[in-house]
């Protein structure tokens, strides 16, 4: 009888298929791994029921990162998606003018459903990033959405949330660029372009939800 774990098989199943899946599957794990340890859970059956979970989760992740045609690409290396980075953060322009808030309220008004992938700027002390989240709650009549990180925001996405002076949060009507940026973990400070940062498995994940033949 084999001692092989399900979830092994399955993996090394996809490796006969996908040569390099072997190579991804230890960088998310490795990186996921890092990321549990140095988190704040406290309670010992939410960890274990996340250990539990990562086979499967990893599985699926580098299975669309391998298979799924996309415009960007993977480095199986780091188990990341990669893609050109612009000069600016390709949100910044967007957060103020009228006109384009008023865009961004018609295409949530169109396009919001529960589960549905939404992207999030972030300004931390001048740092900025776009980050994945996804829709949990959509009130009848719908007049604002609320995301399972960030929490309430107006269809023109500014954010409904209490934040503190030095952050900012908003809420930003997808295109290619910035859907791009989200995946491939962009940064920008005031100087200009900063290095990556490494999504986290559920960032991950979400990014295998997007249409990308949405963006034009």
């Amino acid at each position: 009888m084999s001692d092989q774990h399900p979830s092994q098989t399955n993996i090394f199943n996809l490796a006969e298929q996908y040569p390099n899946v072997a190579e991804l599957c230890n960088a998310l794990y490795e990186r996921e791994l890092v990321n549990l340890a140095s988190s704040n859970i406290s309670d010992p059956i939410l960890l274990k029921r996340k250990l539990s979970g990562l086979s499967y989760h990893i599985k699926n992740a580098a299975e669309f990162l391998i298979n799924e045609p996309t415009p960007i690409d993977v480095d199986v290396h780091n188990g990341t998606w990669k893609s050109k980075q612009a000069g600016k953060c390709p949100a910044t322009k967007l957060l103020e003018d009228e006109e384009v808030l008023g865009k961004t309220e018609a295409w949530f008004n169109k396009h919001s459903y529960h589960g549905a992938v939404v992207c999030i700027y972030v300004n931390d002390y001048g740092n900025e990033h776009i980050e994945f989240d996804s829709i949990d709650m959509l009130p009848t009549p719908l007049n604002k959405l609320h995301t399972n990180k960030h929490g309430w925001f107006a269809l023109n996405g500014k954010s409904l949330e209490a934040q503190a002076k030095h952050v900012s949060h908003q809420l930003v009507k997808p295109n290619k660029a910035i859907v791009g940026a989200a995946c491939s973990g962009h940064t920008w400070n005031s100087k200009g372009k900063t290095s990556p940062r490494a999504l986290s498995l559920r960032e991950l994940l979400l990014s295998t939800n997007i249409n990308w033949k949405t963006f034009k």
